[in-house]
């Protein structure tokens, strides 16, 4: 029992792994009732070149990524058809630069609870999809 306790803690505290991808630190912005948008951050590390094509969640009609930056002087977003994750170098999601959008949502995202994601990762000629769970923050949280 004490053995199954400590693995099952010792998963938590670990990056999610699938074959040649590493995410880590995945959370995502809580919402204020009826708010319909929301955005997810992490980190991802791919052991070989890949692509981000696509994210779904069940909590949301309409996911896209994401990139803000200024241009002329404004800060402007725009949907990305995907995201290059260069072989060996981590890729940061965060507030005020790449992100998923998440659009459409179907209720609140509540803090402290999950964001159920499924990452679309092209890689090695394969795609394959990657289960995340990104805790949930209060908004001033970052």
């Amino acid at each position: 029992m004490k053995t199954l306790l400590m693995s099952s803690l010792l998963s938590l505290a670990l990056p999610a792994m699938a074959a040649g991808l590493e995410v880590r630190a995945p959370w995502a912005k809580a919402t204020l009732p009826g708010q319909p948008v929301s955005g997810a951050y992490l980190e991802l590390r791919a052991d070989s070149a890949a692509r981000l094509v696509k994210v779904d969640s069940p909590l949301a009609e309409t996911v896209e990524i994401h990139e803000m930056k200024m241009d002329g002087g404004m800060m402007k977003m725009r949907a990305l058809p995907a995201l290059e994750l260069p072989a060996g170098q981590t890729v940061t999601l965060k507030p005020g630069g790449l992100h998923i959008m998440l659009m459409q949502l179907k209720g609140p995202l509540k803090a402290g609870s999950k964001l159920p994601l499924t990452l679309h990762v092209e890689q090695d000629g394969k795609t394959r999809s990657v289960a995340v769970e990104a805790d949930i923050r209060a908004m001033a949280a970052h």
